[in-house]
């Protein structure tokens, strides 16, 4: 691979001012061998975090960018949008019934990935009580075309674009629920709500965990975005996939040798009680802030390679065959 051109890389000294006394990977809970929830660290009320000057810091920068301007102005109209509040007898059907007919009503709504799965407490950050006993999980995939220029504004206009079709989706998906007399709560990005969303993505069946810290999928690799939908509806989970990511990812260096901050850890690592691959959140973003979010270890990752995915399954199938 061609040496990056953003490395090496020297944060703005007015960002460096910008940093809290408490490290981020503290936060995070890097090198804590026993379970804990996860503590708030960004896409949260800034006036609420440590990091939180920083968050602000981040919407300065690149604001005069045309593409961002529009894709942020097209998400400010989804957010704009308001989900009618639940109205008449809750409909009551098997959850045979309702998974079916979620299914074909998803089938409509401008999305790529769905899953279900059980909603598990300790998915929610700490302090946060969730009353709900189900999470819809959706999936929104980049254009690839786009995501490949990271970290060009081109690629972070993508992200904000995407993140826009999540919310709408959610949003899609909780009037539905509503209008048949349950509660739903969506919830889009960036901003994190109160919850984790990749251990239910996993959980659901959207892919593994892989080295750069997002999830591979095996049709869309790490290029797509995640939403989400609280609910109480009866339903019945999707399977959990895995494809050997853990393999490849252990002897892959793509998305680490392509980080300018050279933020991603080369082998797993304890965060809060779990052995996992994990990103140095205090290298990762002051690039991450200065370059519209990056995304370029999501861009590199061959997996992220439009119809690549299948054949690197199949490799990965022999590979285990010829172990076995």
């Amino acid at each position: 691979m061609a040496k990056s051109p953003y490395k090496p890389f020297t944060p703005k000294p007015e960002q460096v001012a910008l940093m809290p006394p408490e490290a981020g990977n503290d936060i995070n809970g890097l090198g804590e061998t026993r379970f804990r929830r996860a503590r708030p660290i960004y896409w949260h009320d800034p006036d609420s975090l440590a990091h939180g000057r920083l968050q602000k810091w981040f919407y300065t920068q690149n604001a005069d960018d045309p593409e961002i301007i529009k894709s942020r102005e097209n998400r400010a109209e989804i957010l704009a949008i308001e989900v009618p509040p639940v109205s008449g007898e809750p409909l009551q059907q098997s959850a045979e019934d309702w998974t079916r007919d979620l299914q074909a009503h998803v089938a409509t709504l401008d999305m790529e990935l769905f899953g279900i799965t059980a909603l598990d407490p300790d998915w929610a950050f700490e302090g946060v009580d969730l009353p709900q006993k189900w999470i819809i999980m959706i999936g929104l995939a980049h254009d690839y075309e786009q995501i490949k220029t990271a970290p060009a504004m081109t690629a972070g206009a993508e992200v904000v674009r995407q993140y826009g079709r999540g919310t709408k989706a959610a949003k899609d998906i909780a009037t539905w629920i509503r209008v048949r007399g349950w509660d739903a709560t969506p919830q889009g990005g960036p901003m994190a709500g109160p919850l984790l969303l990749i251990p239910p993505a996993i959980e659901c069946g959207f892919g593994e965990l892989g080295k750069h810290g997002s999830i591979i999928n095996k049709d869309y690799g790490s290029s797509f975005r995640l939403a989400a939908v609280l609910t109480d509806i009866p339903l019945l989970p999707t399977s959990r996939a895995t494809y050997e990511v853990d393999d490849f990812c252990t002897r892959c260096q793509v998305c680490a040798n392509a980080c300018p901050p050279e933020a991603i850890m080369p082998e797993k690592v304890f965060v809060r009680g779990k052995l996992k691959w994990y990103v140095d959140f205090d290298k990762c973003i002051p690039f991450f802030n200065e370059h519209a979010g990056c995304a370029i270890c999501i861009a590199v990752c061959p997996w992220s390679i439009p119809g690549r995915g299948e054949r690197i399954i199949e490799q990965l199938q022999r590979r285990a065959a010829k172990k076995a």
